[in-house]
């Protein structure tokens, strides 16, 4: 396998996603003609293999900013607030073109209570008494969610809303949130608590300053919005089918760029190594089923889906969970998911760590070097192992920057990002680091294979049940949602 899985071969699945990229804006992202057509692009050549790939949709919460905000103060005085040091546009905001009046809602706290999430602002419908409809709601975080306040502002009557930042250590910054649903038709924006208290100072005055009215003008112009999306899934023709190993990568990219390497490379990897298990003429004792994930960008949506689609009996016959999210980065390191969480603060539900080992005795026997990588929710596994089956898998870097002891072992340039074009325009072919992808999909395919010819339990039930006894199965569905 690892000689008839070829660079080359990975190659021609990447120049598609480009060419699809390059028909349809630049983008593959989820709920657009990009992603649609990469949908297609695989289930072509999964049917060409001769699998009976499934097409599985679902909808999901679209957004887009699509051109950069404004936020200005015209009376008392005028001031430009500048993006993001001072605001910054919420997901799933609507637009609008905004000049009107600030007015604050009940129970802003200044100062702030000494506990962040104190604030109880703009939560209940009772904190809009008095509001004028068509002004601007300026609204404290804290205790509920930016949706809920938001909410009841518009409900309210308002005509865009500010949402400065709590004010204790910790919530000063602007504030970069989202809202989780396309429920709004006007402006939202997040600020730092100084915007926030410096509005507030104006409008009830100081003892050197008298009260004023204060005027701003805000434009937002976005695409907020219900689309769908899907997953595609192919089953092997062999292997037990109360054994499944699920090898997922996920499809989609970002609406800045292509997704070449985020996440075309686990993409073609995924794809590649399906269409040549086919023809491998190799008996599998373990079903292996491949999964091309949507809208992973959107928040894990697709695997998520996918994963709570499934009843208890299904999901039980889950043996693993294998999942490649970046494996050519142009400064890479060789990540590994650490299972047993002996390097990192999370170790992976019971087989996980067996997993792991896998992939670091393959690394071990060709004299690489690898180092471990959490399991921090961040990629398709998360809903697996929030549900506690054993997942393992491969990254070779993202926003992160690269360590001088990093790069004396894997070369590349320290102080600078695993992948300097991470959710950018640049994440182009040209963003491929074929060594990485090479050494990564060798790795990938040797862990594949040898779990798909694995023969009884992957974990000793011995372990399983100490693992059980001492609550290691912490809540990765907490970190998940806060991604």
């Amino acid at each position: 396998m690892r000689k008839i899985i070829t660079v080359k071969g990975m190659m021609k699945h990447e120049r598609a996603l480009q060419a699809i990229a390059d028909r349809n804006g630049g983008t593959r992202v989820a709920g657009t003609a990009g992603f649609d057509q990469s949908v297609t692009y695989v289930v072509n050549k999964l049917r060409g293999a001769g699998y009976k790939p499934v097409v599985q949709t679902f909808d999901f919460a679209f957004f887009s900013e699509n051109t950069p905000a404004t936020f200005e103060r015209t009376a008392p005085t005028a001031h430009t607030y500048t993006e993001p040091g001072e605001f910054a546009t919420m997901d799933y905001s609507g637009s609008g073109d905004v000049t009107a009046n600030v007015q604050e809602v009940n129970d802003n706290q200044f100062p702030p209570g000494e506990d962040a999430g104190s604030s109880n602002a703009g939560c209940e419908a009772a904190d809009f008494t008095g509001f004028i409809a068509g002004n601007v709601a300026l609204i404290q975080r804290g205790t509920c969610s930016f949706h809920d306040k938001a909410l009841n502002a518009q409900t309210a009557g308002a005509s865009a809303v500010l949402i400065f930042n709590e004010g204790q250590v910790g919530r000063t910054d602007t504030i970069q949130g989202t809202l989780g649903a396309p429920d709004f038709t006007i402006p939202v924006l997040g600020t730092s608590f100084a915007v926030g208290e410096e509005i507030h100072n104006m409008l009830v005055g100081t003892p050197t300053t008298p009260p004023a009215t204060v005027t701003v003008h805000i434009t937002t112009d976005t695409t907020s919005e219900t689309r769908q999306a899907a997953n595609v899934l192919a089953d092997t023709k062999g292997g037990d089918p109360n054994r499944v190993i699920v090898q997922g990568s996920h499809l989609d990219s970002v609406l800045p760029g292509p997704g070449i390497n985020d996440n075309g490379s686990g993409s073609s990897y995924n794809l590649e190594s399906a269409i040549k298990l086919a023809g491998s003429g190799i008996t599998l004792q373990n079903k292996v089923r491949f999964a091309f994930w949507g809208a992973e960008e959107e928040g894990l949506v697709g695997s998520t889906f996918y994963v709570n689609s499934l009843s208890d009996d299904e999901f039980s016959k889950i043996l693993l969970n294998l999942n490649f999210d970046m494996i050519a980065s142009p400064n890479f390191v060789r990540f590994v998911y650490d299972g047993d969480g002996s390097d990192t603060p999370t170790e992976g539900p019971p087989g996980s760590a067996e997993i792991e080992d896998v992939f670091n005795d393959y690394f071990d026997s060709v004299g690489l070097a690898h180092d471990p990588t959490a399991f921090d929710g961040r990629s398709d596994y998360g809903p697996f192992i929030a549900r506690g089956a054993p997942a393992g898998g491969l990254f070779t870097g993202a926003e992160g920057v690269k360590t001088a002891a990093q790069a004396a072992t894997y070369g590349g340039t320290a102080g600078v990002a695993y992948d300097h074009c991470y959710h950018q325009a640049c994440d182009t072919i040209d963003n491929v680091n074929t060594t990485a992808f090479d050494q990564m999909s060798d790795a990938a395919v040797t862990a594949l294979t040898q779990l798909a010819l694995l023969e009884g339990p992957l974990v000793s039930a011995a372990r399983t049940r100490a693992l059980a006894h001492t609550g290691v199965q912490s809540d990765y569905r907490g970190s998940l949602l806060q991604r």
